[in-house]
């Protein structure tokens, strides 16, 4: 009885198994080479699952919540078809070499890409697929808590109240800045640009300027936003909140040019990309009084060193590049990045390619 019952476990074992397995063979029992893909780091389900029921490619995973090192990267791209990365990864002329001519396509799991070489991607004629819009919603969220967790001081808060500074009820004690009438200013009015406005107009905020590389118009008049010069933006704003690409253009955009013509009331986000802000001179800013306060989830390096000057100001909030992390919205971005892929392989259009 005991040997029938484990050959009948067995039975409901195995048999899902072979065939899973029978099924995975097919293609080359058919004598057909399935396509090799990398994928960088471990990723949301729901884009493992596409890529791994597609049928369409074998994959190589770097399993594990951190950054492929280098070496890895460079020995496992040899003679792929296709790469999956992540944001961390530079996708340079040496990994490219390294995977060498029979690469075709690289999709990254960012709405970014300044971490990919687009003109050595555009000498190979390799494709390229990002995932934009599916994290709008996220961003925009948590650029509205950041800016609210700064101007009314609320780690600071925290901390008080647990640490034995909560005494009795002071007129003055932990006031921030609020959002009623105010003036609100938008580096970069681009799809999570807007969602931010959106976000922010039910607060009472009573003007929205930005500044961009040029008008926006059509979305500017839903807002309405007003197009102004970024000097003027500096001056006039009561928050600045950036959500620019990082390109060479705005690279170190902010740094003491635009603090020195801001309000020492003012507030400054940025969400986009650390590489947009001179640090230093934002330190100095902070320091000095020249802004009344910081809230960054971009940084430059990422992770920022833990003993870096930022760390030590009270007046600076600076979170982990947590922007877009929502179950759903990395779930979203893992499954387009898959799909991106794999119509790269098979010389379909994408849902979302950067034109190169």
């Amino acid at each position: 009885m005991r040997t029938l019952s484990h050959l009948r476990r067995l039975k409901t074992t195995l048999v899902p198994e072979f065939h899973s397995w029978c099924k995975l063979q097919a293609p080359n029992a058919a004598g057909k080479q399935l396509p090799r893909i990398y994928v960088t780091r471990r990723i949301p389900p729901d884009g493992m699952k596409i890529l791994s029921q597609s049928g369409l490619c074998s994959i190589e995973q770097w399993d594990s919540d951190e950054p492929v090192p280098r070496s890895e990267l460079l020995a496992k791209v040899a003679g792929i078809r296709g790469l999956y990365c992540l944001l961390t990864e530079k996708i340079d002329a040496e990994v490219l070499d390294a995977a060498g001519p029979s690469l075709q396509v690289v999709s990254t799991m960012s709405v970014g890409y300044d971490h990919v070489s687009l003109e050595e991607l555009k000498k190979r004629g390799i494709r390229l697929g990002y995932t934009p819009d599916v994290l709008t919603e996220a961003v925009a969220e948590l650029t509205v808590a950041l800016l609210l967790a700064t101007s009314r001081r609320l780690l600071e808060a925290v901390h008080e109240a647990k640490n034995g500074g909560w005494g009795t009820w002071k007129p003055l004690w932990m006031c921030g800045y609020g959002l009623t009438d105010s003036t609100v200013g938008i580096l970069g009015l681009g799809r999570i640009g807007a969602a931010v406005t959106a976000r922010l107009k039910p607060f009472g905020v009573k003007r929205f300027l930005y500044a961009d590389t040029g008008p926006r118009p059509d979305m500017a008049t839903k807002i309405p936003a007003e197009f102004v010069p970024l000097e003027e933006l500096a001056r006039h704003s009561d928050f600045i909140v950036v959500c620019c690409a990082l390109t060479p253009e705005t690279q170190g955009i902010c740094g003491n040019g635009l603090f020195s013509l801001m309000k020492d009331t003012a507030i400054f986000i940025n969400t986009s990309r650390g590489g947009v802000v001179n640090q230093e001179d934002l330190y100095q800013a902070l320091v000095n009084g020249q802004i009344a306060a910081a809230g960054l989830d971009v940084t430059e390096p990422e992770p920022l060193p833990t003993d870096h000057p930022l760390f030590k100001l009270k007046n600076c909030v600076i979170l982990p590049h947590i922007a877009s992390a929502t179950v759903a919205t990395r779930n979203a971005m893992a499954a387009l990045a898959a799909s991106n892929l794999l119509a790269g392989l098979q010389g379909k259009a994408m849902g979302k390619e950067v034109p190169l």
